[in-house]
């Protein structure tokens, strides 16, 4: 079953790993991402030429976004790229199609550096300028986009450390010739320029590695999560003394005065602290820069359970499991077809030792995203179109599938934790069937990893007389109440 590079490329998993690379799935994107900060506190100076680069690059987007209004034309050109997809990183909603970074990134950085960012370049607080303080701001710029544009902008060397690896272990019917576009910028004549590669080549389009030391999972090293959940302590101790009061004179005529209030309201007031003192950002850059030998064995530990995961687990998934019983050769309705497919894995979870696939040093995974991850990735080889976190109108669902107008299905795939999972159950998936057109019931899947989470899914299906619904399906990925490993 082909679901991993070395699958399809027929190359050892173990030389993709000694070469330093990442054995991406090329059915779907993993949840990985290009950490800009770990190529500037590499000591790789390969690594660090890249960052300066990078830097580079911003400046003088910054030198044009202040030099007055600029053609939408060259806009375009300058700030808006394309996804990478060929490295198949990152979150889509299908296969490895994202967005990339259209017109909205473009006019949220142009209008970032020629405002609350004009010192870009030049900070004197920093070590070093970092492309992603841009998503430090909360308008327009996320994790995701300082991920694209990163990879967008070490594509030069991410097409040469793939083709090193081709040439060297793959053979001539395995790669082609590729013209890349857009891989090096020529400041002479201010343009992108396009080059040649030989790269692995599948399915009418080339594949590109990413190093695993410049990848982590969540978040970027340098993130808004962070800067919200510590701005009240950096304000406390800015060395600038006028600043520090200004700054937490303002906080506390903002903040939230009752003890009771909510996450949400205490953030709402931070982030209006960053819009008006943008410069504390500064200060927690240069917190993150002092703290940065915990960055590379942080994002080490994320990739290795990435690895653990969606590479080593859904492989032992698919071909212990799945594979020997048929799994891949059922056919019939979609709605026949995700239901079986999810008894299947049920069977598999409580009775064959699948629960542990779920399990990472002991710990149960609970978290929706991944497990969505896992169970798209089993659906390979199936006549059905399987959509990923759809909307159809009025709201996101986990999993549409679908043969045409005439047959559809959808799916949820929750965990009995949630604390949404009742009003979920009573509302959401009918709202989806109408919105939809869905021509069969809605699945509800529910993983459970415990007594207490049975329990409560329990007393939700009978306040809501689903009891013995046959479109709601549990799975128990307790582990301890199976059979040995020896036994399983």
């Amino acid at each position: 079953m082909n679901i991993f590079f070395s699958d399809f490329f027929n190359v050892s998993p173990a030389l993709i790993d000694e070469y330093g690379a990442f054995n991406i799935s090329l059915i779907n994107d993993l949840p990985l991402f290009v950490d800009p900060f770990l190529l500037f506190n590499s000591e790789n100076p390969t690594y660090q030429q890249l960052h300066k680069d990078i830097i580079c690059y911003m400046r003088f987007l910054k030198e044009m976004s202040l030099s007055g209004a600029i053609n939408p034309c060259l806009v375009e050109a300058w700030f808006t790229f394309p996804e990478v997809k060929q490295n198949w990183l990152g979150f889509s909603v299908k296969g490895n199609k994202g967005h990339g970074l259209g017109k909205d990134f473009a006019k949220a950085l142009n209008r970032n550096l020629n405002s609350v960012f004009r010192n870009f370049g030049e900070e004197t607080i920093t070590r070093s300028s970092h492309l992603e303080k841009l998503c430090l701001i909360r308008e327009g710029v996320g994790r995701d986009n300082i991920s694209d544009f990163t990879t967008n902008l070490i594509k030069h060397f991410l097409a040469t450390y793939t083709q090193e690896f081709a040439l060297n272990n793959l053979s001539k019917n395995q790669i082609n010739s590729i013209r890349v576009n857009k891989v090096k910028f020529n400041y002479d004549t201010r343009t992108w320029m396009s080059a040649t590669f030989w790269l692995p080549y599948i399915n009418g389009n080339y594949v590109l590695f990413t190093p695993k030391d410049i990848l982590t999972k969540d978040e970027s090293w340098i993130n808004r999560p962070e800067l919200l959940a510590r701005f009240q302590d950096i304000a406390r101790g800015l060395p600038n003394e006028v600043l520090r009061a200004q700054v937490n004179e303002y906080l506390l005529r903002i903040l939230p005065t009752n003890p009771k209030a909510i996450k949400k309201d205490i953030e709402a007031a931070i982030s209006l602290a960053i819009d008006k003192f943008p410069e504390v950002i500064d200060y927690y850059i240069r917190i993150k820069e002092e703290e940065g030998d915990k960055a590379t064995s942080i994002a080490e530990e994320r990739v290795a359970e990435v690895k653990a995961l969606f590479v080593e687990q859904i492989n032992q998934l698919v071909n212990e499991y799945l594979k020997p019983i048929g799994f891949y050769k059922n056919s019939g309705n979609t709605y026949s077809e995700a239901k079986e497919r999810v008894f299947f894995l049920k069977d598999v979870i409580e009775n064959k030792g699948g629960h542990r696939l779920f399990y990472v040093n002991g710990k149960p995974l609970e978290r929706e995203a991944d497990l969505q991850i896992l169970y798209r990735l089993t659906w390979f080889s199936t006549p059905s179109d399987v959509s990923r976190e759809v909307n159809d109108g009025r709201g996101h669902v986990d999993y549409k599938v679908s043969r045409g107008s005439a047959d559809k299905t959808l799916v949820e795939f929750k965990l009995a934790k949630n604390p949404k999972l009742e009003k979920n159950l009573a509302k959401q998936c009918e709202i989806y069937e109408n919105s939809s057109n869905s021509t069969h019931p809605s699945l509800k899947v529910i993983l459970y990893f415990s007594e207490h989470e049975l329990a409560k899914v329990n007393r939700i299906l009978e306040r809501l007389k689903l009891k013995d619904s046959p479109d709601i399906i549990l799975i128990d990925a307790r582990d301890n109440n199976k059979p040995s490993g020896s036994k399983a």
